[in-house]
């Protein structure tokens, strides 16, 4: 480990009392700490280094801070490094020691009797409650990591519009100290919390599960303007969703593709192109109501408006596919090992992907959907329109 290397201690709800010799030594020793108010009024006497609050706002002061001859310590809440300061001073390049203290979700785990490894976590620290929607599903518990005293609450009313009001809901307040507290009941909390949830759907809930090809009904969308499920699925399968890669979703209408994408994993990312602002108001309300609040809508008709995005893994055009320059923009914009499913309807983008498949190769498929239905007093097939769906590795 490098000498310059900081150090980084994990702090308990209880304090100075709570933590290790080793951990105590290492802040002894340091010439600067680096803490929150409420850390830096934790330490005992016996620390004589300057202390320091952290900068506001943190990003990129804090590698400012931290990068000195001096020997610099970081105070960090439990682990510092599951959703804490230690992973953002190493995404800094910062090289780092670490010093762990038990991670509130540990302490919740262990006060509920909960297998860690069985429990779905999501920090709402600083994010939209909207991001656990994908981990409520019928059975399974969810630990939620919370930074604001309406939390619970505000968890309690989303589960029972979802259709999950009959979950379990425990909200566990400074996990360590000795007046830490759980409580089931509604109504304000310590501001830093973790919410339990053991999900319980209702008689009449529909799982929404993160698997592609979730329900057209369960987008809002303008008629027409969505990529119906079994071709959305198909699409996705193309594309292969690799978490933390990401995903232009051109033409996005009601940004079905973008979303499914994102659902796969919390580290996928994608960004929705979409000229219409009604379309537009549905894919933020459509990534809110299903668990993606982070994807990214572009304002823009394509390929003006891809220039100067960030360079993306795979690419799905659903609209715009015969605009001159959209496939070329998209392709040229794809690494290597990149992916680009292109979708069309009509006569004139059928055109454009077969000569698109005939000079790049790829996959060129057509997709025919029938779906039951009463024709008089019988049942009958009536076929959606065909797709012609080009798919290109580069």
């Amino acid at each position: 480990m490098p000498q310059n290397a900081v150090d980084v201690v994990g702090l308990g709800a209880d304090g100075w009392p709570g933590l290790p010799d080793a951990a105590r030594e290492v802040l002894r020793a340091a010439e600067v700490v680096v803490g929150g108010p409420r850390q830096l009024a934790l330490l005992d006497a016996s620390v004589a280094a300057e202390r320091q609050p952290l900068p506001t706002p943190l990003l990129p002061a804090l590698g400012e801070v931290v990068r000195t001859d001096r020997r610099v310590a970081v105070l960090a809440s439990g682990d510092p490094m599951w959703f804490g300061i230690g992973g953002t001073l190493v995404r800094l390049g910062v090289p780092v020691r670490v010093h762990p203290a038990p991670s509130s979700m540990s302490l919740a785990a262990a006060r509920l009797g909960w297998p860690l490894e069985d429990v779905e976590v999501v920090s709402a620290v600083g994010r939209p409650l909207e991001l656990v929607h994908p981990a409520v599903q019928p059975g399974r518990r969810v630990l939620v990591l919370v930074a604001t005293p309406t939390a619970g609450d505000e968890l309690r009313e989303l589960l029972a519009e979802r259709g999950y009001g009959s979950s379990a809901v425990t909200v566990l307040q400074r996990l360590g100290a000795a007046d830490e507290c759980l409580t089931r009941d509604a109504g304000p909390h310590d501001p830093l919390a973790v919410v339990a949830i053991e999900c319980a759907a209702d008689p009449d809930t529909r799982p929404l599960p993160r698997t592609p090809g979730l329900p057209d009904d369960a987008f809002a969308h303008d008629a027409g303007q969505i990529t119906k499920r079994e071709v959305r699925a198909l699409a996705l399968a193309a594309l292969a969703p690799v978490p933390g890669q990401l995903l232009w979703d051109v033409g996005a209408g009601s940004g079905s593709v973008g979303i499914e994408w994102m659902r796969t994993s919390p580290a996928c990312r994608a960004i929705a192109v979409e000229p219409r602002p009604d379309r537009r108001a549905n894919v933020v309300a459509n990534a809110r109501a299903l668990g993606v609040p982070g994807l990214q809508v572009v304002d823009g008709t394509a390929p003006a408006a891809l220039a100067g995005l960030p360079q993306p893994d795979a690419v799905f055009v659903g609209g715009g596919v015969s605009t001159p320059g959209v496939l070329e923009a998209c392709v040229d914009a794809l690494a290597p090992g990149g992916r680009l499913v292109a979708n069309g309807v009509t006569v004139e983008t059928e055109t454009v992907l077969a000569q698109w498949h005939a000079r790049a190769g790829g996959s060129l498929v057509r997709l025919s959907i029938q779906r039951a239905a009463p024709v008089g007093g019988f049942t009958g097939w009536r076929p959606a329109m065909p797709i012609t769906q080009w798919a290109w590795v580069k």
